[in-house]
């Protein structure tokens, strides 16, 4: 189809009604469901309300409430990437991490919010469960001086807590990392997962299980891991462990008795797991009668239900992406995860899957016939096969001039172990409905392909990511589907730092977009948290012996390489990368005189939840590849730069 007017239009300059506020709107960013009596609640941040979490809920006739008024929020800063920061009972009674102190709180139906535990130094809790009538939480404590320690704690549900820390019981400790616990039927035994420096959780791992004794593990031993990367221990009963590991390369689940024996179940070539960046999340679950519904990940996700006797099918539902078990009850499951229709909480019973219902999320305010399908790719790369997902542009009321190719953004996710799944987005949609592809990457270190793909990226980060993307890139235009002159890349985190490596190499593309980058490896290695203390020990080599190698990598080190365009976003409350490093390389862009801008903004960490900035930030976005790449940008203010 043609304009209303009957004139093609260039690629870029189409018009649509998707707007940045729609977006910022449109994809709720869900922190944990469970089903509470007959209720279903969830977690959800509210952009529009400052990026708080909100605790919400769908009362047995269909309302929707918030369970926690404004400005409480639900949100942890274990590991600064926090997670399981709510849980709540049958009853009705909610505990959750209050955002501005770290401190658990107690909501009774009814009631006001009160203190468990006490204000009392850098201490934060997360990963809440109730399990069994007890309410246990890994707790992060914060010396003045030295490493925060972490360990398993019981909280007193009737405030003892809240004026006396030591009332709190510290169920187990004596690793640098704990997530997981979970309390056998009977009470006696505690299986939790625990690693320690230099080791991420994704690298090694171990799924321990203790004698408890008043509460308190007084034995334990490891039963799985050292070598492998053990998840979500869960009790079948008082003898029987599940849980996932990968010591065959592939997250798979195992059973375990407690006399030692250890079997697969239902083996499959792909991922039932995945990096554990924040706590709480979840794979699997085990159904009343005792099958066992799982998330398998395979570049796209699937959802299958495994019976007692190690048969299996596939349920079909909407998500394909970012799938997480949140809670099970009966047949039915809470799932969340994103899809062709967008982010989203469903409800499914695994028997009769087409009945799903929709909680939260799940539809965009405008037509489906907006939103690009995705295409997954892939190209042949210098270190192996690179995947990634294709999304065209798509305008169901325009079409561009006869030859004309498409300009391209390149997405580089972060992690740099995540993944994507070929889900559509606001987000990508924004840009696709405009006449800009884009071209989502798993880069080689990615996960959802197995630990071999993943760990493609060890001791070459900056090279294996930068080559994949040009591949990918290269792949697309060599096709004949995106105009080789007018490639952009764009990333956050880890990937703002493949970003700023890839636009100091000469010709791979023709702008950059870069949100809170790593610009500086050995001041990234002295600037960040615990949680990665040691991750670029891999990723890039141990220091003081790699020194050369960290500053070779560094695209700092290359100043008179930026030669590309860049736009840079950065929060100035970021942790994980402060601003010094996007500071550096806007100087240097200024230095060089190269075309640029640089976008700072408080209140925001280490990824942006406040529905203004998202609307800055994709507006911004959109005018600085119109400048760059010369195509009209209609109704999106203009962006200066310098």
């Amino acid at each position: 189809m043609t304009t209303p007017s009957g004139h093609p239009l260039p690629y870029g300059s189409w018009p649509s009604p998707i707007t940045a506020a729609d977006v910022a709107a449109a994809s709720p960013r869900l922190e944990g469901a469970r089903f509470v009596g007959d209720e279903v609640w969830w977690g959800e941040t509210v952009p529009e309300d400052a990026g708080r979490t909100a605790v919400r809920r769908r009362t047995a006739s269909g309302i929707v409430e918030d369970v926690i008024d404004a400005p409480w929020s639900a949100r942890s800063r274990v590991h600064e990437y926090g997670g399981g920061s709510w849980t709540a009972t049958a009853e009705g009674v909610l505990f959750f991490v209050e955002k501005t102190d770290q401190r658990v709180w107690r909501l009774d139906p009814s009631g006001r919010p009160q203190p468990l535990t006490a204000a009392d130094g850098d201490v934060r809790f997360g990963g809440l469960t109730w399990q069994r009538g007890r309410l246990l939480a890994v707790r992060e404590a914060h010396p003045l001086a030295g490493a925060p320690s972490r360990d398993i704690v019981e909280i007193p549900t009737d405030g003892r807590g809240s004026t006396d820390a030591a009332a709190l019981r510290s169920v187990v400790s004596g690793s640098d990392f704990v997530a997981h616990p979970a309390l056998s039927p009977d009470g006696t035994r505690l299986a939790w997962i625990a690693w320690d420096h230099p080791d991420m959780a994704w690298d090694r791992a171990e799924l321990r299980v203790g004698q408890l004794a008043d509460g308190i593990v007084t034995e334990w031993s490891t039963v799985a891991g050292g070598a492998s990367s053990p998840l979500q221990p869960e009790w079948l009963d008082d003898d029987e462990l599940l849980y996932s590991d990968d010591p065959t390369g592939r997250w798979n689940l195992w059973r375990r008795t407690s006399s030692g024996h250890a079997q697969p179940i239902a083996r499959a070539d792909a991922d039932t797991g995945g990096p554990l960046w924040v706590l709480g999340t979840r794979w699997f679950g085990v159904l009343d009668d005792g099958r066992i519904v799982a998330v398998r990940t395979d570049g796209a996700d699937e959802l299958v239900v495994i019976d007692p006797d190690g048969s299996e099918r596939i349920v079909a539902v909407d998500p394909v992406t970012r799938m997480s078990i949140e809670d099970v009850r009966g047949s039915r499951i809470l799932l969340s995860g994103a899809g062709r229709t967008g982010a989203g909480l469903w409800e499914v019973d695994v028997d009769s899957p087409g009945d799903a219902r929709m909680h939260v999320g799940g539809s965009f305010p405008w037509g489906v016939e907006w939103m690009p399908r995705a295409r997954p790719i892939t190209v042949t790369g210098p270190h192996g096969p690179v995947h990634a997902f294709d999304y065209p542009p798509t305008n169901p009321l325009t079409q561009p001039p006869e030859g004309e190719r498409p300009p391209y953004v390149v997405f580089v996710h972060g992690g740099p172990t995540d993944h994507v799944g070929g889900a559509a987005s606001g987000r990508i949609a924004y840009f696709t409905s405009r006449g800009i592809g884009v071209l989502d990457v798993n880069y080689g270190g990615s996960s959802g392909y197995g630990r071999a793909y993943r760990e493609r990226l060890l001791a070459q980060w900056g090279i294996v990511d930068v080559d994949d993307v040009i591949a990918a890139a290269d792949g697309l235009a060599d096709a004949g589907l995106a105009d080789a002159s007018r490639l952009a890349i764009a990333g956050g985190s880890a990937g703002g730092w493949t970003v700023l490596c890839a636009v100091t190499r000469p010709g791979a593309f023709a702008a950059g977009i870069s949100r809170y980058g790593v610009a500086d490896l050995r001041r990234l290695a002295a600037d960040t948290h615990d949680f990665e203390a040691n991750y670029l020990d891999r990723l890039v080599g141990p220091l003081p012996e790699a020194e050369a190698v960290y500053i070779e990598r560094s695209p700092l080190s290359h100043l008179d390489r930026l030669r590309t365009p860049l736009l840079i976003e950065q929060g100035l409350d970021d942790r994980v990368v402060p601003p010094s490093q996007s500071e550096a390389v806007r100087d240097a862009l200024a230095a060089n005189g190269v075309p640029h801008a640089y976008l700072a903004f408080e209140g925001e960490g280490h990824g942006f939840r406040r529905a203004e900035t998202v609307i800055r930030t994709l507006e911004a976005e959109l005018a600085f590849l119109g400048q760059i790449f010369g195509f009209e940008t209609p109704g999106v203010p203009a962006l200066e730069l310098k």
